[in-house]
């Protein structure tokens, strides 16, 4: 007899709902850059890395239920959590990659824009792909907990040590990325500074730019860091006895990251703006000047 479908769980209907938002979101945000050639410098290819990780991530999450109440296999299982691990290890990793490219555009402005740059941006992301893909594949190649069950860790079947080292990833590009956004904010308070000096006083529009400037950086900082942190210390501290509650209720928020990610650095660039309308509308107009961004403009 075939096994008795399980009962549905309200969790993981949550995260599919979740997972068709994020799908649909970075879609758009994909077919945008892919439709307009003039979206192809390097900080809009970073964009569509983390757009197509968050798309990935997106479909991984609804393909998880569907096998979870459809094809009911280990196999399968297995194959979409090590799917879920590398989507969102890429995600994770465009995130650092935009970092370190925001950085880079205000600490050598000068030279920003060469080819040198373009060869630093395409081999971050090889990298970031690379080692996401390998951590993706750590538990379908063996390092599961299907055939040991007193290895398996909050989120089955990965095992402790597995989602310990995923942690520690997530905590170590965490760091980095505070660094990294410090500088960025003592270099626009620098320049904010060297203006001042030269027109002898910081008018109120500088002081605006700069003040939404660290507020910008802080805003995106605090939701990654709201999203997952809680999700990276619960695999670290919880045990596979604990009720399943806490995983659904800590891994969540870690997948509105993904949703949040399209607004913060997709929608609200300019130029994706007016991409957007050329692409909906093919007779778009422009009455209003759109002004090209640097990865500076945050």
């Amino acid at each position: 007899r075939p096994p008795a479908p399980a009962a549905l769980n309200p969790w993981d209907v949550m995260l599919c709902v979740s997972g068709t938002a994020i799908a649909c979101e970075n879609a758009l945000v994909v077919a945008i850059i892919c439709y307009s050639p003039a979206l192809r410098t390097p900080m809009f290819v970073l964009v569509g890395s983390l757009a197509t990780a968050d798309l990935l991530a997106g479909l991984g999450l609804i393909l998880n239920f569907v096998f979870q109440y459809v094809i009911r296999s280990e196999t399968v299982s297995l194959l979409t959590v090590g799917f879920l691990v590398a989507s969102f290890a890429a995600s994770v990793s465009s995130l650092l990659a935009i970092t370190v490219d925001r950085y880079l555009s205000l600490y050598n402005a000068l030279t920003y824009y060469s080819e040198r740059t373009v060869l630093c941006i395409h081999t971050m992301l090889a990298g970031a792909w690379g080692v996401s893909l390998c951590l993706g594949l750590l538990p379908v190649l063996g390092w599961n907990c299907l055939h040991d069950r007193a290895a398996c860790s909050v989120v089955r079947p990965l095992t402790k040590s597995n989602v310990t080292l995923l942690s520690a990833s997530f905590f170590l590009i965490f760091l980095i990325m505070l660094h990294l956004y410090i500088e960025i904010c003592k270099i626009v308070c620098r320049h904010a500074h060297q203006i001042a000096l030269q027109q002898h006083f910081l008018t109120a529009s500088h002081y605006v730019a700069t003040k939404k400037g660290v507020s910008t950086l802080a805003i995106i900082l605090g939701t990654f860091g709201a999203s997952w942190l809680p999700f990276a210390i619960y695999c670290v501290v919880g045990d596979p006895d604990y009720p399943s509650v806490y995983t659904y209720a800590t891994l969540l928020p870690a997948t509105y990251n993904s949703m949040i990610n399209p607004i913060i650095y997709a929608y609200r660039n300019q130029e994706i703006q007016r991409s957007m309308w050329v692409l909906f509308c093919g007779c778009f107009q422009a009455k209003v000047s759109f002004r090209s961004r640097s990865p500076s403009d945050v």
